[in-house]
């Protein structure tokens, strides 16, 4: 960018920065350090093309909803909604402290779980993809997903057996093959 460049951008900034902060704050929810981090990555993409640019304030709103739309489609950007009361807790009749220790222990559980194990509990459990979609996502068969669901659960259970302590005892489980010898009488 030429120096006639740099300086129709720096007043374009000056002038336009406060209008489409408020743009970006709407666009995050509210969250003003989210809106300046997303106005912050539009002009940073605007002044690599500024030159080219017929209309920059259209140019830079673009940006704006574009990156905010992208955003919405990553599930690892989801962050916890502030809000002025807690929510009623959605445990079945514990308080919060008890679904509190019930993250607690299921976040150190997955994480003593190999990768591959953690990511197919994950899809299918969190969020509660079907098998199909879960193989398609990782490439393998969905008998693979299946068999890699059970050998994570039961990892998960012998692993974390205070997870039943929490109240999570009364999930079925599958009835286990036991493959161990069988006397046969006539």
């Amino acid at each position: 960018m030429d120096a006639q460049g740099q300086e129709r951008f720096r007043e374009f900034v000056e002038n336009r920065s406060s209008a489409l902060l408020k743009t970006a704050v709407l666009l995050s929810g509210g969250d003003r350090h989210a809106a300046e981090d997303l106005l912050q990555n539009a002009l940073i993409k605007a002044a690599g093309r500024w030159q080219r640019i017929d209309d920059p304030e259209a140019y830079v709103r673009q940006i704006l909803y574009r990156q905010q739309v992208s955003r919405w489609r990553l599930k690892w950007r989801r962050r916890e909604l502030s809000v002025a009361e807690p929510p009623e807790g959605k445990t079945g009749g514990g308080d919060a402290a008890s679904a509190a220790d019930l993250r607690i222990v299921m976040r150190g559980a997955l994480a003593r779980l190999t990768a591959r194990q953690r990511t197919v509990l994950v899809l299918r459990y969190f969020e509660d993809l079907p098998e199909a979609d879960v193989a398609r996502i990782l490439g393998c068969s969905v008998g693979t997903v299946r068999s890699t669901t059970h050998r994570s659960l039961a990892r998960l259970r012998a692993l974390a057996p205070e997870l039943a302590l929490l109240g999570l005892a009364d999930v079925e489980e599958a009835p286990s093959r036991d493959f161990s010898p069988v006397e046969v009488r006539p």
